[in-house]
């Protein structure tokens, strides 16, 4: 990669509690979707790198989990993986929802602010959906008596308000020294991690309750076919109770049928290619509390490297 001496770059670890739309922001100022995104708490499980380079500003993002108490070792990685992004990073975006009152978990974070000493950044998301527009003046004052925040910028991760000042803000903070990665770089996520978190998504968005949080998927094979016309993609769905598996498959398999045909259009449209994708569903108990398991689908990863 060449270096140029103008160059600068920062990484930017974003967090916030869960279901604030840090995911749906990270793909927005991306341009492209890189984080899976639902209308459910906790989607994001792991630390997702995101990547925008305009000119000679590099913007790494770290999307993190929501921070929450957690209630398994699955519960535990995530919130070991929001405390060392923001341990590891240059600058920290909290993200809240227009309107909402200060959580502990807003509280949490700005305290790790103030202990790490770095800048942060305050994005009010969902101000589409705030009617009474005034409330944010309050809201705004409350958080920025707490922390003394580089920018505060009202935004909407679903219209795109706000966000080309967001970024503007954001490139503010880069420092000297080069880029990290190549221009065209968009996500460090492997594309086996990419297609098993399309199918996931599809799960959190086609199933009700309990169930698609105790569900985890790994991509078995991917592989392009040598004449180049499709990638073929087998995955597996991972349950925790064989109830779950009859719900997931379906009536006739018109569930896992449903959830495969959605993925394959996201996974075309994001590859480029015509997708082959087979799932199958397996149960494993209480795999969200069991070390081995959660090695295997590599959700005990918590450094830059993945």
């Amino acid at each position: 990669m060449e270096y140029r001496q103008e160059d600068k770059a920062a990484f930017v670890a974003i967090v916030g509690r869960p279901n604030v739309g840090k995911s749906s922001l990270l793909n927005r100022m991306l341009g492209q979707k890189v984080a899976i995104v639902s209308s459910k708490p906790q989607t994001t499980r792991t630390r997702i790198m995101g990547v925008l380079t305009r000119g000679e500003n590099q913007l790494v993002f770290l999307d993190t989990p929501g921070l929450h108490k957690p209630r398994s070792r699955l519960g535990d990685y995530m919130v070991k993986s929001v405390t060392e992004s923001v341990a590891g990073v240059d600058a920290g975006l909290l993200v809240v929802e227009a309107g909402e009152k200060v959580s502990p978990a807003d509280h949490d974070l700005i305290e790790r602010f103030q202990k790490s000493g770095m800048p942060a950044i305050l994005a009010i998301n969902k101000i589409d959906l705030l009617e009474d527009k005034s409330r944010l003046m309050g809201q705004i004052a409350e958080l920025s008596a707490l922390f003394p925040f580089e920018a505060v910028v009202p935004v909407s991760a679903q219209d795109g308000s706000g966000v080309e000042e967001l970024i503007g803000e954001l490139e503010k903070l880069c420092q000297p020294g080069g880029h990290f990665f190549e221009a065209d770089t968009l996500t460090d996520q492997p594309e086996r991690v990419l297609a098993a978190e399309i199918v996931r998504e599809k799960l959190l968005r086609l199933l009700d309750r309990e169930i698609p949080h105790g569900t985890a998927v790994a991509v078995e094979r991917m592989r392009e076919r040598e004449d180049g016309s499709a990638t073929d993609i087998d995955a597996v769905i991972f349950c925790e109770r064989e109830s779950h598996k009859g719900i997931i498959i379906g009536k006739g398999g018109a569930m896992l049928k449903k959830v495969g045909t959605y993925a394959r259009q996201d996974m075309e449209k994001f590859f480029g290619c015509k997708v082959n994708l087979k799932l199958w569903v397996k149960v494993k108990e209480d795999w969200r509390n069991r070390e081995a398991v959660l090695h295997t689908l590599g959700y005990d990863k918590t450094d830059f490297n993945g």
